[in-house]
């Protein structure tokens, strides 16, 4: 006669199986749980720390080469500047030739424009924004338009939803400051292209206005739509009279 125990301890070592692979699976959660946190935390402020130091070495550097000229600085105030410079030479997929900043978007946000805006160039640890091939470029009448990840690869736009009427958005090339004012906030889906028109929405439309518009996923951590930024070109200043004012502290303190 079999032993009753028997069923017993084989039900026993069932239940011990199932609790090990319960204990596997919670494991193998965790693991992934933390992965997640390091990719979308951790790894995002390590690569935005890059990006702006990359920015800073790029923005000291031009106004170093200022300051080797020696050009004494413009006798025009910004606000007397009728004309800002553009620069409208041709530039390769990839290039840096702009550094954005945006105080909103908190301290050592500035952050290097480079041409495209293709996921090596928004993904690239030392740059992270992307101009829009096509688009304008600083300065100029129509629609300077720039791209950014939300919350990965440094999120150069992670705050843009903080963003308030009248705040500064700052654009420095090597020939100066680009000051534009923002305007708008405008949530779209992620196919709608016409945010990119010299005048958005309005393709037919010649432009009169000198606007920058910034685009970005939404929500976080999300695809699923697009949240845009508008701005409005205040000031131009050569890079030999130095930053607006406004920002001149904090531009200063990037050199250090």
């Amino acid at each position: 006669m079999p032993d009753a125990s028997t069923p017993r301890r084989s039900e026993r070592r069932r239940v011990s199986v199932v609790g090990v692979l319960g204990e596997l699976l919670l494991t193998a959660g965790a693991v992934v749980l933390l992965f997640l946190g390091w990719q979308l935390w951790w790894n995002d402020a390590i690569t935005g720390a890059r990006q702006s130091a990359a920015a800073s070495d790029l923005s000291t550097g031009w106004q170093e080469a200022e300051r080797v000229r020696g050009e004494p600085p413009s006798a025009e105030t910004p606000s007397d500047a009728a004309e800002p410079y553009v620069d409208a030479s041709e530039r390769a997929y990839g290039d840096a030739f702009a550094v954005m900043y945006v105080p909103r978007f908190g301290d050592d946000s500035q952050r290097t424009v480079a041409e495209g805006t293709g996921l090596d160039v928004l993904n690239d640890a030392d740059t992270g924004v992307g101009h829009y091939e096509g688009t304008q470029m600083p300065g100029a009448v129509g629609n300077f338009a720039i791209a950014a990840h939300r919350s990965a690869y440094g999120g150069g736009m992670h705050e843009i939803d903080r963003l308030q009427l009248g705040d500064g958005i700052y654009i420095q090339t090597s020939d100066g400051w680009y000051t534009y004012r923002f305007r708008d906030l405008e949530y779209v889906t992620p196919d709608t292209v016409g945010v990119l028109a010299p005048v958005p929405h309005h393709p037919e439309l010649a432009p009169t206005d000198r606007i920058i518009t910034l685009t970005t996923c939404n929500p976080l951590y999300s695809t699923a739509e697009r949240i845009i930024a508008y701005g409005v070109l205040e000031t131009w200043r050569p890079t030999a009279d130095g930053p607006p004012d406004e920002i001149a502290d904090a531009v200063a303190a990037w050199g250090r």
